[in-house]
C-alpha cells in the first residue's frame, strides 16, 4: 500500500511546491511509483510537471465528487499528477454542505493507494478546509522549513493544527519529516535555524538539505522538475539525496 504524504506549511515561500514536485520526480527516477496530487488553487505543481492547468479534469472535480481520482490522473515522464485548477479556490464553499466534508479527498484517493508507492499532496499555504482535507487524507506530513528567522514561529502554528487534526479527525496522522530548504552554508543564520529545528524535532529532520540554487528557481518556468532541467545542479543532487533518504527510512530496497 502506498504512503499518502501531505506536503504542508501554512507559511508561504518556504519551498513547499518545489519540494513536492522535485521529491516526487526524484523518487520516480529511483523507480518508485509516484503520484502528485496538486491541491493548491495556484496550480504551480501542475505547471512544474509540464501539465496544462486549463485543460482536462482536476483535483477540484475529484474533491466535489464529479470525477474519480483515477480519471483525473495525467501521466508525465517524471511521475503521475492530478492537476489543480483555479476552480479549486471556491471548493471550500461547495464542501460546507457535504457529509464527511473533511474526508472528501481521503475517500477519493483511497482506491489509488494500491497502485502507488508514494502519493504526495501539495497543500495550499494556509490552514483552511482544503488543507484540512489533505491532512485527513494523509497518514503523515512532510514539512519544508525555510532557513530563516521566523521559521520556528510558523512551525508552532502548524504543529498546533496537526495536534488538533490528530485529536479530532485523523488519529493516525504523524510527522513524516521536516526538510530544511533555501539553506545557505555561508550564512550563520542558516546553520542556527537548522540547529534549532533539529533540537525541537529530534530524529524528524532529514539530513539532506535543499540549498539556494539558481537552477532550482529556473526549472518551473520551463515546466520541468530540476532533475530534468539540470540533473547535475546542486538542487538536483539535494533532491536525489532526499529521495534516497526517504527510501532508506522505510527500509525499502
Amino acid at each position: 500500500m502506498g504512503k499518502i504524504i501531505a506536503v504542508a506549511n501554512q507559511k508561504g515561500g518556504v519551498g513547499k511546491t518545489t519540494t513536492a514536485v522535485n521529491l516526487a520526480a526524484a523518487l520516480a527516477a529511483e523507480g518508485k511509483r509516484v503520484l502528485l496530487c496538486d491541491f493548491d488553487p495556484q496550480a504551480n505543481a501542475t505547471s512544474g510537471f509540464g501539465v496544462d492547468k486549463t485543460k482536462g479534469l482536476s483535483s477540484y472535480d475529484v474533491l466535489i465528487g464529479s470525477a474519480e481520482a483515477k480519471a483525473a490522473i495525467v501521466q508525465t515522464p517524471y511521475g503521475d499528477v492530478i492537476p489543480s485548477s483555479a476552480s479549486l479556490s471556491g471548493a471550500a464553499v461547495e464542501l460546507v454542505g457535504m457529509d464527511r466534508r473533511e474526508y472528501a479527498l481521503a475517500d477519493a484517493l483511497r482506491p489509488l493507494t494500491a497502485e502507488y508507492d508514494y502519493i504526495f499532496i501539495d497543500c495550499p499555504p494556509s490552514l483552511e478546509l482544503l488543507t484540512l482535507n489533505a491532512l485527513c487524507a494523509a497518514e503523515s506530513i512532510l514539512v519544508p522549513v525555510q532557513c530563516e528567522y521566523y521559521a520556528l514561529e510558523g512551525l508552532s502554528d502548524l504543529m498546533a493544527t496537526l495536534r488538533a487534526v490528530k485529536a479530532r479527525l485523523n488519529p493516525a496522522l504523524s510527522i513524516y519529516g521536516l526538510v530544511l530548504t533555501m539553506y545557505d552554508g555561508r550564512l550563520n543564520l542558516s546553520a542556527q535555524v537548522a540547529e534549532e529545528v533539529r533540537r525541537h524535532f529530534p530524529g524528524k529532520v532529514f539530513t539532506a538539505m535543499i540549498p539556494r540554487n539558481v537552477r532550482l528557481s529556473e526549472a518551473p518556468s520551463h515546466g520541468l522538475p530540476v532533475l530534468a532541467y539540470d540533473k547535475y545542479s546542486r538542487g538536483s543532487e539535494a533532491y536525489r539525496a532526499l529521495a534516497k533518504e526517504c527510501i532508506r527510512r522505510e527500509g525499502q530496497p
